[in-house]
């Protein structure tokens, strides 16, 4: 009998949500694939790379071979995955998303669907994040061209290997309104923030905020003008393919302050 290919499947917009149905149904339609999805039971956006540690965690089925975490994080989705469902042997694949919206630049340091990809990694299990840029007037959103992308990079994998290393994943952005792009490899951008929230009154004249939402206000980075950062590939209309590595060590600032703390006062 041909050995399975088995992939796990999590997200952070909840597992109701289209662009993880799209993608389920993406997956399941390749032959010799099989696919276990575990997703957080409620929206977890800009949840990071954050475990629940104060609370017990629970498994409710939805379908075959398809769980809700209640509560939980993308985090928790994989973790508690792969240390119970996966504990003889670890699924060849982790996917993240599909994501509405984008995760470009220093965003993936708040995305849920990254944190997803981050935590399969650092369990030697090879990790796809994938997200969509969305009109969000359309509630329903179009993934066909992220569904067709995922299907070529799987089958692509699946028939070779994967192309990273260890503790490093694959981030990908699909342009909006698009059925048909060319793939750029890229590096994450520089974002711009700005703080923005609302503060609104409830009827007792007590305060509370909703944080708001940045515009995608990027800057191209000076030593990088041989390359194109993700939200310039995107810009022009490109799929956005960014290896990500986990380690986060300033490696060029090393050896100055190295210098600034033999400095004499």
């Amino acid at each position: 009998m041909k050995k399975r290919y088995k992939i796990l499947v999590t997200n952070d917009d909840g597992y109701e949500a289209n662009g993880l149905l799209s993608l389920v149904d993406t997956l399941r339609a390749i032959e010799g694939v099989e696919v276990t999805v575990v997703a957080p039971a409620n929206e977890k956006s800009a949840c990071g790379h954050s475990l629940t540690l104060v609370r017990p965690l629970r498994f409710v089925s939805v379908g075959d071979d398809f769980y809700k975490l209640d509560d939980g994080t993308p985090s928790d989705c994989v973790y508690l995955s792969l240390s119970t469902m996966y504990e003889d042997k670890k699924p060849d694949l982790l996917i993240s998303g599909i994501n509405r919206g984008s995760n470009m630049g220093e965003d993936i340091t708040y995305s849920g669907t990254a944190a997803g990809a981050m935590e399969a990694v650092l369990h030697d299990v090879p990790a796809i994040a994938i997200s969509q840029v969305m009109d969000f007037t359309n509630p329903a959103g179009d993934f066909s061209l992220a569904c067709k992308t995922i299907k070529q990079m799987v089958i692509k994998i699946k028939n070779g290997s994967f192309p990273l290393p260890a503790r490093e994943f694959l981030n990908i952005n699909i342009p909006s309104e698009k059925t048909e792009a060319e793939i750029k490899i890229t590096y994450a951008g520089y974002r711009f923030y700005a703080n923005d929230s609302h503060v609104h009154r409830n009827p007792r004249g007590e305060e509370h905020y909703w944080l708001g939402l940045h515009p995608l206000n990027f800057s191209p980075r000076k030593d990088k003008e041989h390359l194109m950062s993700d939200y310039e590939a995107i810009e022009r209309g490109f799929i956005s393919i960014t290896p990500i590595m986990l380690d986060l060590s300033a490696y060029k600032s090393i050896k100055g302050l190295e210098n600034w703390l033999d400095m004499r006062e």
